[in-house]
């Protein structure tokens, strides 16, 4: 089944690309939903665990879309998923320095990134959103806030404004 192209202009984009697969559980989902459509618990059931997590990631990097299944009458309707995209595009250049950044950002465990991430959040929340406050507030590279924020599960890259996600809200 051919899909669309996901056409990659900002290198901050590869984080979430390179966290899904970098993993093999988020692979694996990924990998599930290439021609199927699936709901959480037929996925949770052909790998064997909870995989919240690995949707949550593909949604927050684009790659998985969704639809309310509808059950037998009487029933519960359940979202159901499937990948968006079949192929990917890149066309973006930067510096080795980003780069470094976008790859150690990407692969560091989260502790290690934890602060930069909070930080980022608190000054978001604040009202603090626009990207040259924030790059003049953390002293850091337009490219470096970013990809913290493409890491972070609660904020979101709204071309040069980052947004505080909300409960329950995606991207």
């Amino acid at each position: 089944m051919s899909k669309r192209t996901r056409i990659i202009n900002d290198p901050s984009e590869l984080v979430p690309l390179l966290q899904v697969f970098g993993s093999q559980r988020h692979k694996k989902v990924f990998d599930s939903l290439l021609n199927l459509w699936m709901t959480k618990e037929d996925l949770d059931d052909l790998l064997g665990t909870d995989v919240t997590k690995s949707i949550n990631i593909l949604k927050k990097s684009g790659l998985i879309e969704s639809q309310w299944h509808m059950p037998e009458p009487g029933k519960t309707p359940e979202k159901e998923y499937r990948t968006s995209y079949s192929k990917v595009q890149t066309n973006f250049q930067c510096s080795f320095e980003d780069m470094s950044d976008i790859i150690m950002l990407t692969f560091m465990p989260y502790e290690e990134v934890k602060d930069a991430i909070e930080e980022l959040e608190k000054l978001v929340e604040q009202g603090n959103d626009s990207m040259s406050s924030l790059t003049r507030a953390m002293n850091k590279s337009p490219l470096y806030i970013r990809a913290v924020a493409r890491r972070s599960e609660k904020l979101s890259v709204m071309g040069q404004r980052l947004k505080y996600l909300q409960e329950g809200e995606t991207e």
